[in-house]
């Protein structure tokens, strides 16, 4: 287990349980007690440290390198072997840092899109690090439009530091692809609901982001820009990244309070890479409810639906 800078002393107690335990192992004396009383401690830990994150740990939290990504949920929500990835835009080229497919989860047809980053530094290279390009959103935007075909709800999940920034991508038109995705989202007579599940940061999380009903998982982040960026804008450097996190309001209770979000998912303690199967049961079962939901709805109504909720943003009553 990998530990982050604010869980340090965490990682101290766990490494006193663990001594314990090898005591009682190569001495033969019982150490169940004390072995008990330092579990107790790290509950207790965990509670204090969990339950008071600021906005600049929530960041650190949501970019976990053990955190499960997009391709980790698909396989823990979706029935077996039922996710068929779907690949290219028809135009220039298939982008790995965005995938996506059909799938059943619990015999329900949906379409899966989502960021996909990776884990080794290959793999990194590979997934471009969760950046689409412009020919990542044109493929979200094939297989939403095959969904509404069909009528099957799209499910998207976001985890993204933004659209990637290069020259190629501006020169392929990553606004415009970014834009059009928005259009034709706000249009789409088809149920979408959207997931954040890590980062969900500018254009490139808002490029697939147009849902009926819009979640954070607990210990994510959803804002314009991210915290390094705005304090590199603001002050020139990084230094103030931790102030930039407080500024923006990014964080999911943040996002709720602005009606920016309709709900929060529930992590397990300590984050989703601590018990993945709770997060998967949280997010699936969330899934469900909504396409239940939506299912009364006709495509005008879902469409309605939709863009109220995002005319309706930024209204406030003095």
């Amino acid at each position: 287990m990998e530990y982050l800078e604010f869980e340090k002393p965490i990682q101290d107690l766990m490494e006193q349980y663990d001594n314990c335990s090898l005591v009682g192992e190569e001495s033969g004396v019982d150490v169940k007690l004390a072995c008990a009383q330092i579990e107790d401690k790290i509950l207790e830990k965990k509670k204090q440290i969990y339950g008071n994150l600021s906005p600049w740990e929530r960041v650190q939290l949501s970019r976990h390198p053990q955190r499960p990504y997009t391709l980790d949920y698909i396989a823990g929500i979706t029935d077996k072997d039922s996710f068929i990835e779907l690949h290219g835009d028809r135009n220039f080229a298939d982008d790995k840092a965005m995938i996506g497919g059909m799938a059943k989860i619990d015999g329900k047809k949906v379409m899966i899109i989502g960021t996909q980053k990776g884990r080794s530094t290959k793999d990194r290279q590979y997934r471009r690090f969760g950046m689409p390009n412009p020919e990542g959103y044109r493929k979200a935007l094939r297989l939403m439009k095959l969904a509404e075909k069909f009528s099957i709800p799209v499910i998207t999940l976001i985890d993204t530091p933004g659209a990637y920034p290069g020259l190629e991508a501006e020169e392929r038109g990553q606004g415009e692809a970014i834009a059009r995705n928005i259009f034709e989202m706000v249009q789409l007579k088809t149920p979408i609901i959207t997931y954040i599940i890590g980062e969900g940061a500018s254009g490139g999380a808002l490029g697939i982001g147009v849902g009926n009903k819009v979640y954070m998982l607990e210990n994510t982040w959803y804002t314009v820009i991210a915290p390094e960026s705005c304090s590199s804008i603001l002050w020139r450097n990084w230094d103030h990244k931790e102030d930039a996190a407080n500024a923006l309001k990014l964080t999911p209770k943040d996002a709720l309070d602005n009606k920016i979000i309709d709900g929060i998912i529930p992590e397990p303690l300590g984050g989703a890479h601590n018990d993945s199967a709770v997060a998967f049961e949280n997010v699936k079962q969330s899934i469900l409810k909504n396409i239940k939901a939506f299912s009364k709805f006709t495509g005008k109504e879902l469409e309605t639906q939709r863009q109220d909720k995002f005319i309706a943003m930024g209204q406030f009553k003095g």
